[in-house]
């Protein structure tokens, strides 16, 4: 059986994910709101930005690859889009990055991994 291709950062492959949410939202301007008649206005600047929540169970040196993806600016990411159902590609950075030892091993441990991706 083949698994679906999640998460590509920079034309590298990613382990398959323990969890894996995509978020659509819209970006508004300051200049929405409420009106005097008490109606709302959106002034939409982008419709559909994605973020993508997402957790992975790793050994060290995915741990290791994962942080170094969390250092950088910017990550060209191909990304499974539950929408379309297609493989799509963005640029996206990395935030609230967190690991967490799951069970000690010899080979340095398993570890749980989670951050959100959020498209610019």
């Amino acid at each position: 059986m083949a698994f679906i291709q999640y998460l590509n950062f920079d034309g590298e492959n990613l382990p398959l994910p323990t969890s894996y949410e995509v978020d659509m939202e819209d970006k508004e301007a300051d200049s929405g709101g409420e009106t005097e008649a008490g109606t709302i206005q959106r002034d939409v600047v982008r419709a559909g930005v994605r973020e993508i929540t997402v957790s992975f169970s790793v050994t060290p040196t995915w741990l290791k690859k994962l942080t170094e993806y969390k250092q950088q600016e910017s990550i060209t990411v191909r990304y499974f889009d539950p929408e379309t159902i297609a493989v799509k590609q963005t640029q996206m950075y990395v935030e609230g990055f967190k690991s967490k030892l799951e069970k000690d091993t010899s080979y340095k441990g398993l570890w749980t991994v989670s951050f959100t991706l959020k498209e610019f």
